[in-house]
């Protein structure tokens, strides 16, 4: 119903498309909120035009990479820095003096170990060769004495032998425990090579124990079977008028309990 009473009021407020009174427009004008639902904390998804999670990603990536550079930046000016050794002035020509003598020292423990191993290298070549030439001797002396005399004397030439035999085993060294611990210790290469070794051996006792596994499985499936195909043939047969046969049943059921017992 429309109003029975007086309007008091004369001035209406001003439509969208009215341009007389804009200002009133403007002043009667209220912005639409956006409705948000109560449980969504987050600004939107990029659906909705905002993209909160993409934000949270590259905010991320933006504060690791600032991260790295300066890791980097770190590690550049660590690697200018070289190591000094910074000794006092007053004592500087002793430290020089001391580290020059250790070095002398290891330089010329090096060089006698050098020398030791070449000599002992010559000892070896040539006891090999006075061996082979006291060899030859004999074989020839062998092969022009046809008879020997039993209270003969030793030669000259065994004796020297003797003597050069004996002569190096009383010249040569012994071998440091250090030396020792090198000789006796395993290079790179041998170690893999025995691990190597071992793996395959490993492998190869677990194949064969698969294999033998596999073929007892086999052996008692097939046992199984066999057995129970003869069940089934013994239980399904029938008399001539086509009834179950009854004693071959009943037979086979005292062989099950006597073989239970």
């Amino acid at each position: 119903m429309a109003p029975t009473g007086k309007m008091t009021s004369k001035t209406f407020p001003a439509k969208k498309g009215n341009k007389t009174n804009h200002k009133h427009f403007k002043q009667d004008f209220k912005k639409k909120r956006k409705w948000l639902p109560e449980n969504k904390t987050f600004e939107g998804g990029i659906c909705e035009g905002q993209g909160f999670a993409f934000k949270r990603k590259e905010k991320a990536r933006h504060e690791y990479n600032r991260l790295l550079r300066k890791e980097k930046r770190r590690i550049n000016t660590d690697s200018k820095i070289q190591y000094k050794d910074e000794y006092p002035e007053h004592l500087r020509h002793l430290y020089l003096a001391e580290a020059e003598k250790l070095k002398q020292e290891a330089w010329s423990n090096r060089l006698n170990r050098s020398k030791l191993r070449v000599r002992d290298q010559e000892q070896v070549q040539e006891r090999s060769e006075s061996e082979a030439a006291a060899a030859a001797e004999h074989s020839e002396a062998a092969g022009t004495d046809t008879t020997v005399i039993g209270g003969s004397e030793p030669s000259t030439t065994d004796v020297k032998d003797s003597d050069q035999t004996a002569s190096p085993d009383k010249e040569s060294l012994p071998l440091s425990n250090r030396m020792k611990k090198k000789m006796q210790r395993k290079s790179s290469y041998q170690k893999t090579r025995e691990e190597y070794e071992n793996v395959i051996e490993k492998q190869k006792k677990k194949k064969e124990e698969y294999l033998k596994n596999k073929q007892q499985k086999e052996e008692a499936i097939q046992r199984y079977k066999q057995k129970k195909m003869e069940t089934f043939q013994i239980l399904s047969k029938k008399t001539k008028k086509g009834q179950p046969n009854l004693n071959l049943q009943m037979e086979y059921l005292l062989k099950k309990i006597q073989g239970n017992e």
